[in-house]
């Protein structure tokens, strides 16, 4: 049920739409748009908001063993900057391959794009979003979706970063923004 909401949520909005299918493109492995892509657009609408909340960013996530060159990721950023489609509406691209997001944290190597996102900081911002090659949306949520749902900002317990989780919370002014979420550690 959850799913088949986020998917139509996903369907509904144009802007989402067209990022999927740019991004879709590249044809990248294990890709996905997540983060703030789908969380914020769930507690938009489970807020009652009749326009969605923009985007700082939108992250272009993938798993890439071959190529884990950070140079490679900025290639890719500027291959979407150059399609027409963000000619038309501004997408602010952040792409990162989850195959070398390991050195910046000190974990061990990861095994998927999916493992990869389920050590964020926060349960609810573990969740992405792609095209399949028929054009029909699937999600990547290693943690279901019952906490974006209740409308929470859960410390994961996999990353255990108190203070970044902290700092997150405060400086991107969720609870400011979409009131009726409360925190969970």
């Amino acid at each position: 049920m959850e799913q088949q909401q986020i998917i139509q949520w996903l369907q509904a909005d144009p802007y989402r739409m067209r990022a999927l299918s740019v991004a879709r493109e590249l044809g990248l492995p294990q890709w996905c748009l997540a983060a703030g892509f789908v969380r914020n657009l769930v507690w938009d609408q489970l807020h009652g908001y009749a326009s969605p909340t923009p985007l700082n960013d939108i992250d272009l996530v993938y798993f890439d063993k071959q190529d884990t060159r950070e140079q490679h990721d900025l290639r890719r950023e500027e291959q979407l900057l150059q399609t027409p489609a963000f000619q038309q509406t501004s997408f602010p691209w952040s792409v990162k391959n989850q195959a070398r997001m390991h050195l910046y944290t000190g974990r061990l190597p990861y095994t998927s794009t999916e493992d990869a996102i389920s050590y964020w900081v926060e349960i609810e911002t573990a969740i992405g979003a792609k095209l399949n090659d028929k054009g029909e949306i699937e999600l990547v949520a290693p943690f279901g979706l019952g906490a974006l749902f209740a409308k929470t900002i859960t410390l994961n317990p996999k990353n255990g970063e108190i203070d970044t989780y902290n700092q997150r919370v405060k400086s991107k002014g969720w609870l400011q923004h979409w009131p009726q979420l409360r925190l969970v550690v």
